[in-house]
């Protein structure tokens, strides 16, 4: 295992978030800090409910669309970022004719749960796992014939729009000429399906929302009380994505000693935790194609929910 984001910088990064965070006039904590091992078990079992279809929705466009991406790349070599713990790049795996696969991950948990599970299902496949954060480490993704760049589940939908652009002119930097991105990407749909798939009947996304002030109470010494806080999920019509948040249910004094930092909340005030952009391939298209790749196809599930770009990055 590569590890490009040891404890201290992970560590660090934590606490310059915090800080510019939690001091904002609207307070907000980037999602990467859900995910410690917990955060990763509680989005696995997000991806069961009955609510949550985009993980359904993208599982039944890649079982139809997997030997098509193979035949159009012949990627030898597949890179996944935000790999969590692969489970639909199995479809993938089992189509593409590989000799290598590299997961990159912020969790060193879901990596190595990853790693020595398809390790063990293709033992033909040389597999690599990195620690590291695909926001800040995409140069340092080893090569390999013909790869194949994977990021799957939507989580594309989490940056502003700003930081996607960024985020995939740093994928195509990364890629030589002629080699793949296969993006996931959820479409936008009703407020009626949207909101329950962030707003669960059993309340695991309300576990998984609270869990980021659990992990800033272990790692930051904080004491804030996640009974004093609720889960919220809204319908940003304008910007078209989800927001969560947390909501303050009584005013409260929160201590953060590990960045010497006192917070305070009024009642009602809220924390944005996520956006979960949704999208039109009007719009994927273009910022792909401002990013340096060409659209070459673009396949949605049988209900049109969810949709998985294939670009090639051009010369």
């Amino acid at each position: 295992m590569k590890v490009l984001l040891d404890a201290a910088t992970q560590e660090a990064a934590l606490r310059a978030d915090v800080v510019a965070g939690l001091t904002a006039a609207r307070k907000w904590l980037p999602p990467k800090w859900f995910y410690d091992a917990r955060g990763s078990e509680l989005f696995e079992r997000i991806t069961e409910l009955p609510e949550y279809y985009p993980t359904r929705a993208e599982r039944a466009v890649l079982t139809a669309h997997a030997a098509d991406v193979a035949r159009h790349t012949g990627a030898r070599t597949l890179v996944e970022l935000g790999s969590g713990y692969s489970t639909k790049t199995r479809l993938l795996l089992e189509a593409l004719p590989l000799t290598s696969f590299v997961a990159m991950d912020v969790s060193p948990t879901a990596l190595e749960a990853a790693a020595e599970r398809i390790a063990a299902d293709h033992p033909h496949l040389r597999v690599d796992s990195v620690v590291g954060d695909f926001t800040q480490h995409l140069g340092h993704l080893p090569g390999g014939p013909g790869r194949l760049v994977a990021f799957l589940g939507g989580t594309i939908g989490n940056f502003e729009p700003a930081d996607r652009a960024r985020f995939l002119a740093g994928v195509r930097a990364a890629l030589e000429p002629g080699e793949h991105l296969l993006l996931g990407t959820d479409l936008v749909k009703s407020p009626r399906v949207l909101v329950p798939a962030y707003d669960d009947a059993a309340g695991v996304t309300a576990e998984f929302n609270k869990n980021v002030l659990r992990v800033l109470n272990r790692h930051l010494d904080a004491d804030f009380d996640l009974d004093g806080f609720t889960h919220v999920a809204l319908w940003d019509a304008d910007h078209e994505w989800i927001e969560m948040r947390l909501r303050a249910r009584w005013p409260m004094r929160v201590t953060v000693p590990a960045v010497n930092l006192v917070v305070e909340f009024t009642t009602g005030e809220e924390l944005r935790t996520e956006i979960s952009a949704k999208f039109r391939r009007e719009g994927v298209e273009k910022e792909l194609t401002e990013a340096g790749f060409t659209l070459d196809h673009w396949w949605t599930d049988p209900e049109g929910r969810f949709a998985l770009s294939l670009a090639r990055a051009r010369s």
